[in-house]
């Protein structure tokens, strides 16, 4: 899945460069999203466009708050998430990791809830891993990690969280091999999905020998 900021590609000009020609949305699902938007009213117009433009039910709602740490804007996430939903569209919504507000969203209709796991584009990885842990335990919808991802351990370990996925691009646009990393992060969430499925040992305060310590040969 790609996810396609509408405010900056073309999407319904065939007399400019399209992203159709580059990548078929019939081999890769598009994802249009509202990157770029500060207000619920800008969201909700670009994301109609975008129905218009491609035919997109599925999309990606994205509120920011500022443009020093593009959080989301959560009052008008809620708000807009509650209208799109009326309008048919499944919305996979770009939220902080309020369990809370998480909750309310899910009540709201959201077809996933994707929690920052740090700043958009800042590497810093899964700051409140208490949080998304909540998130993942109290929904029935899929949880994606949106934003923070660095490197490929991250992403192995928000699957180990239970997290159903990952959204990651300046990990892999920003890293000196991109095809190197972006092969990394697919090899990690696989290894971290296994990993929660199977079920991680207890941990214990004191050691715990892996070798049994009865039955041992004696010296005389």
């Amino acid at each position: 899945m790609v996810t396609v900021a509408v405010r900056r590609v073309n999407l319904s000009d065939p007399g400019q460069p399209m992203l159709a020609d580059f990548i078929d949305p019939k081999v890769i699902t598009y994802l249009p999203n509202t990157a770029g938007c500060f207000t619920a009213d800008d969201a909700l117009r670009t994301l109609r466009l975008a129905r218009e433009a491609g035919g997109w039910d599925l999309v990606k709602l994205e509120i920011l708050g500022d443009e020093k740490t593009l959080y989301p804007r959560m009052p008008e996430t809620l708000e807009a998430t509650e209208i799109l939903v009326k309008e048919g569209f499944q919305v996979m919504v770009y939220c902080s990791d309020d369990p809370i507000m998480c909750q309310r969203l899910e009540d709201a209709g959201a077809a996933a809830i994707m929690p920052l796991g740090a700043l958009i584009g800042s590497g810093h990885g899964i700051q409140n891993p208490f949080n998304i842990g909540l998130i993942v335990e109290q929904s029935s919808v899929p949880v994606i990690v949106d934003a923070g991802i660095g490197t490929a351990s991250e992403a192995a370990f928000a699957m180990e969280l239970g997290c159903d996925g990952v959204i990651v691009n300046t990990a892999i646009a920003h890293a000196a091999d991109p095809i190197g990393m972006a092969s990394a992060m697919k090899h990690a969430v696989i290894a971290g999905r296994g990993a929660y499925l199977s079920g991680r040992m207890a941990k214990k305060q004191y050691a715990d020998a892996s070798s049994p310590l009865s039955g041992l040969i004696q010296q005389r």
